[in-house]
């Protein structure tokens, strides 16, 4: 009577696992069936030790239980080699078919190579031009831009069936896991970092894009649909979004990089040139050095003395504790470039005052005044400390 009743109550549990999406072993694209194929193929590599190992402790347990007088008993026996052939072989062809597989796989399916083929037996094409998706993960949505077309679109991710996509992403805050089951394997989206991801859609249909890394509160709502449409379909959405009447600039992304939750899909008709290699620079604000431009002087070895009159005072900041050679107030560098270039590009540095004379010759190798002083003490001080050693040395001698 007990296993009836355990048997009908297993009923619903069945019904409800029935209503599962198993995407992950059913996708939509090529790259996420060659993903599927590595995890089955290596699942049936593991159960051909795991099923024969589980089937033996069966075996075992049977035949020599205490209640059979009938085995066979052996306290002697310590070695066969058969069984360790048996034992050490078998694992060891396993392990040898996972590598060449993982190996294969590994370089096949790397998320930075790009598309070989978009199914089957169907290369990719010579005339065949990828659409490029720029991926921005923000607090908490997804931000798509599609720089071929000058459009973008929040929390909506539209491409065309049967033609490659090429993805980079960055993030503006913290790390995020940009995954869509039906498409491909999960990348990473990093603030100041660029990752890549390729993939391809063969089957229209609507399909769950969202987050895999845990980011911060609104983490459980930060998702996205992606559909997969004809070409028909695909030029029909591009004319819906360029007649809509927002346009994405660096002021508006300020706005949309704001911490929101379960934001609806907006789409901008424009997009600000240049403003995807701000974001991964960090430096959409236009009073903040480009991290490119960062490591450029750093390739460079440092500003140096060539760089004494590229430095401008901050437009924040400051205080004591900031202390610099142009005073009390914070500063930073104001470009790569000649100070009168500088203002003229930004329109917001202070202009800085008449060449000022120094201790040291050169174009553009003139210290501020406030450190005048200061170097003529401590060359001062220098002479006359080589001067004391210099008659000390000599009463020494004598």
């Amino acid at each position: 009577m007990s296993r009836l009743i355990k048997l009908f109550l297993a009923i619903p549990l069945a019904a409800l696992l029935a209503g599962c999406n198993a995407v992950v072993l059913a996708p939509a694209g090529d790259i996420a069936a060659q993903q599927r194929d590595l995890i089955l193929i290596a699942t049936v590599l593991m159960l051909l030790i795991i099923i024969p190992v589980l089937a033996l402790v069966i075996i075992f347990a049977r035949k020599y239980r205490q209640g059979n007088t009938g085995a066979d008993y052996q306290p002697d026996w310590d070695h066969s080699t058969h069984l360790e052939l048996v034992i050490w072989a078998a694992p060891l062809a396993i392990i040898i078919c996972l590598g060449a597989v993982t190996w294969v796989g590994t370089h096949l399916l790397d998320p930075y190579r790009q598309l070989a083929r978009i199914a089957p037996d169907r290369p990719v094409s010579a005339d065949m031009t990828p659409l490029e998706v720029e991926v921005v993960a923000l607090d908490w949505k997804w931000l798509f831009i599609y720089p071929q077309y000058n459009i973008a679109s929040l929390n909506e991710l539209v491409a065309p069936v049967d033609r490659p996509i090429s993805f980079t992403l960055t993030s503006s805050s913290v790390m995020n896991s940009f995954y869509i089951p039906a498409l491909a394997g999960q990348i990473y989206a990093m603030p100041g970092m660029q990752t890549r991801l390729h993939a391809v859609v063969n089957h229209p249909g609507s399909y769950k894009g969202f987050s895999a890394n845990y980011s911060g509160h609104g983490f459980s709502g930060m998702h996205f649909e992606f559909r997969g449409v004809d070409d028909a379909g695909f030029d029909q959405w591009i004319a819906d979004v360029r007649g809509a009447d927002a346009q994405l600039d660096r002021k508006v992304y300020l706005e949309l990089e704001k911490p929101t939750e379960r934001v609806p899909v907006a789409h901008f008709a424009g997009v600000e040139n240049g403003l995807y290699t701000a974001i991964v620079n960090m430096c959409v604000e236009l009073d903040k050095m480009c991290m490119s431009e960062m490591m450029s002087i750093d390739a460079r070895g440092g500003l140096g003395l060539a760089g004494v009159d590229n430095i401008a005072p901050a437009l924040y900041g400051g205080g004591e504790r900031n202390r610099s050679a142009l005073g009390p107030q914070k500063t930073y560098v104001a470009a790569l470039c000649s100070v009168d270039e500088a203002i003229a590009m930004t329109a917001k540095l202070p202009a800085l005052s008449a060449p000022r004379p120094g201790l040291v010759t050169g174009a553009g190798l003139t210290p501020p005044s406030a450190l005048q002083a200061p170097a003529a003490a401590a060359m001062s001080w220098l002479a006359g400390q080589t001067a004391s050693l210099e008659n000390s040395s000599a009463a020494t001698a004598l």
